[in-house]
Formats: structure tokens, sequence, C-alpha cells
């Protein structure tokens, strides 16, 4: 009868575990962004939320808490050593929280995340002011071959898929451009605008308000964006370089791997809804899904290139 007992109770004990674990989420799930309120990545945080909400379901509530600083690098850390439990979850924006792990000491690593979603695919562009003589893709190339190192380009930083964007052109091409680093997009984009560099790299998203100060040369992209379908993309151009900042989102390594199903089917319901495209897009994010073990080899790639970056050509 004792034994009876003890084995009836292990299996009360079993199914209450099952069930309080099947009932995920049965509290707050908080989703970290490393940068202050109102950048591009807590607008992307913000916009896909309440999509995460609609489809987990069981009345889940999702909220965003800010904790900037060190260019991202806080944030992510604190969801690196948060619990695997699906209740704190991170923006991960590439490539800049691989390149931190390259440029600084970092107490994470790409191993250190469950990947869910990459949500946001932010093409890179050049531009140049409009009165600029360098007003088609053709007469800047050619003219930075003629003369190498002339080219100026303003850019927002060092180690971000600005820079990594112009090795990739100047892999793929030859020629050869000399940086302006700023420190932030905007100095850059004024300093493009004022003729104060030949051109300038940025996002298209940063840009798509500028048209009349600025031309929009090319677009990296394996298709036409259809925020700007009438840029040509660099590859239509002659010149094959795709590459922009992306935006997506991690847990903790080793989640459970049901919690883990569950927030990937709601990325993808969320990437499946037409409003999830017209909200993203009205934000000023243009969306490309990239789910799990796709989004750990995305990163991978990244970070391979990052580390190929720092390796020769170092800005430490």
């Amino acid at each position: 009868m004792k034994f009876k007992t003890i084995i009836a109770s292990a299996c009360l004990v079993a199914a209450f575990a099952s069930n309080a674990h099947a009932e995920y989420p049965e509290k707050k799930i908080e989703i970290i962004v490393g940068y202050s309120a109102g950048g591009g990545t807590d607008v992307m945080a913000r916009t896909v939320a309440p999509f995460l909400e609609r489809y987990l379901g069981d009345g889940a509530t999702v909220v965003v808490k800010n904790m900037p600083g060190a260019s991202g690098q806080i944030g992510v850390t604190e969801v690196a050593n948060a619990d695997p439990d699906g209740y704190t979850l991170g923006t991960f924006n590439l490539p800049g929280m691989m390149a931190r792990t390259l440029d600084r000491k970092a107490d994470y690593s790409a191993d250190s995340f469950t990947y869910l979603a990459n949500v946001v695919d932010d093409p890179n562009v050049i531009v140049t002011a409009k009165d600029s003589k360098l007003d088609t893709m053709e007469k800047l190339m050619t003219a930075a071959k003629a003369d190498p190192g002339a080219i100026t380009v303003g850019m927002s930083s060092l180690g971000g898929d600005d820079h990594f964007f112009l090795m990739r052109l100047q892999n793929g091409s030859g020629a050869e451009f000399t940086i302006a680093p700023f420190k932030g997009s905007a100095p850059a984009r004024t300093a493009v605008m004022g003729g104060h560099v030949a051109m300038g790299i940025f996002n298209l998203s940063e840009v798509l308000g500028f048209r009349e100060e600025l031309n929009i040369l090319g677009v990296a992209t394996e298709e036409r964006s259809s925020l700007a379908d009438d840029i040509p993309t660099f590859t239509e151009q002659g010149v094959n370089v795709v590459n922009g900042s992306l935006r997506g989102f991690v847990a903790p390594l080793n989640l459970p791997e049901d919690v883990r199903g569950k927030l990937l089917e709601a990325f993808q319901k969320a990437y499946d809804d037409p409003e999830f495209s017209k909200a993203m897009l009205a934000s000023g994010n243009p969306v490309k899904l990239t789910l799990g073990d796709d989004f750990r080899a995305l990163n991978q790639e990244q970070y391979d290139f990052a580390k190929s970056v720092w390796e020769t050509t170092p800005w430490k």
C-alpha cells in the first residue's frame, strides 16, 4: 500500500509539473533592449511585442525593458546571464553584437544564446549629396578606381554593418575608399549633405526621409526593396554586394525545447500576419524573417566576416 501511494504521488507531481510547464507563458515576458527608448531597435521590439502576445495566447503579456549602454553590450549580457525559462528575451543586432566580442572584453559569445528569430533586415545604401557629380554608381566606382583612397566615406561608426558593407564592396570591386567615421548616423548624414565627405553608407531607413537632399545610388538587397522600389540593387549595377543591419530576438542558452517551439511558432504566425508587416514597415523596419537554426547560422556568418575584418583592418 505504501509503495502504491508513493507511485501515485510521484505521478501526480509529474503531471502537475508537466501541466504547469505546458501553460507557458504563465507570467510576464520581458524583452530586454540594449538601447535607449525611441531608437530603431526599441521601436522594433515594441512593434513586435503585441503580436507575440497575440500568437503566444494564454493571455500572454510581453513588456520591453531598456538597458542602454556600451553599444548594446549591457543589455545582451543581461540576457545571456538570465534564467533560460522563456521569460527573459532580448533584442540581438548583427553584426554589432558579435563585433562587440572582438573589439572589447565581452561576457558572452555566440554560444551564449538560444536563437529565436531575426525579423528585420535594414539594407545598406550608398548616398551622395544632391548636387554631387557622383550621382550614379557607375560614376562613383569609376572615380574610386581612378584615384584609390580619394573618395571619402561617411558612416556612423566602425565595426558595424556600414563598415562591413564597405569592406565587402572593396573586396568585390578592387576599389579603395577612405573611411570617415562619425558618432552616429545623423552627423554622418549631415556631412554628406554638406559635401564634407564624398559619399555615405547608411541603412535604407535612415535616408528615406532625405531623398530631396541625397542621391541614393543603390540598395544592398537581392531584390528591390518594397520601401523604395525605384532604387536599383547594387547587383543590378554589376556590384554583387548584399548587406544590412539585422535585428532579431534571442533567449538564454538551454531554453526548454517546448518553450522554444512555442516562441518560434509565434514569430512565424506574426510574420504571416499582414498587420505585422504593415506595422513594421510603418515604423521603418524592413521585414525579413529568419528562424531558429537558420538565425544561428546567419549569426555565425556575420561573426566570421567581422573576425576577418578585425584581423585585417583593426580599428581598435
